[in-house]
């Protein structure tokens, strides 16, 4: 296989053959909350490391954080810890698949076809942008064990990529909002108790997102 280290302005990945990687379809069960663990954040930290290694060499990097309940002291939250990476162009799925698949993460299609945030980001707020920057693609780690994540990798012209972390630092910086969040979330968990999967849950925690989705746009451009 001819490898090419690449430059500053030529990916890796446009030099590279890849070898396919298997995908994953988890079957994780209905959401299950747990109070915040103050270890979540370290996980993170090291998850986010490995990550960081694997993709710098393709050339596309620009961002890498927790996201997610996971990231918020004090909010209660399904044990998955959520990570993203912002790229400024997806790669070839082969070559991202085969970047990551040291780090234990994998590519995943969902729990069913139609599971939301898979291959794309369902749009969302204020701006008006083309259909193809809600583009992404989803990874899991661990997922039924205790190591248990989901990366997702968006585009840096993806509007989801910066939501994710206004939200993120609305609910820090508003202990209030925090709660009003972790209560809705433990209403909609227990209307979903009995599913065979989380999708359900998670397309019902958008009402939450349209309720203050206008507050923390807002908060987060002022920033």
């Amino acid at each position: 296989m001819e490898t090419y280290h690449g430059s500053e302005d030529t990916p890796l990945w446009s030099w590279r053959a890849a070898v396919p990687v298997a995908t994953v379809q988890p079957m994780p069960g209905p959401a299950v909350l747990q109070p915040y663990d103050p270890a979540w954040p370290g996980r993170a930290t090291q998850l986010l490391a490995a990550v960081e290694r694997a993709v710098t060499p393709l050339g596309v990097g620009k961002s890498y954080e927790h996201i997610g309940s996971t990231s918020v002291p004090g909010l209660m939250a399904k044990a998955y810890i959520d990570l993203q990476v912002i790229v400024s162009e997806l790669p070839p799925p082969q070559v991202l698949d085969q970047a990551l698949a040291p780090t234990g993460f994998i590519p995943t299609t969902g729990s069913r076809p139609d599971s939301p945030g898979v291959y794309r980001d369902i749009p969302r707020g204020s701006e008006v942008v083309p259909e193809e920057v809600w583009r992404k693609r989803l990874f899991v780690h661990d997922i039924d064990g205790p190591g248990a994540a989901i990366l997702h990798i968006r585009l840096s012209a993806s509007p989801w990529g910066r939501y994710a972390l206004w939200f993120r630092d609305w609910l820090r910086a508003h202990p209030e909002a925090r709660d009003r969040y972790a209560t809705f979330k433990s209403g909609v968990a227990a209307e979903h108790v009995g599913d065979a999967d989380f999708d359900d849950y998670t397309l019902a925690k958008t009402a939450f997102f349209d309720q203050v989705q206008e507050q923390f746009e807002a908060w987060g451009r002022r920033g």
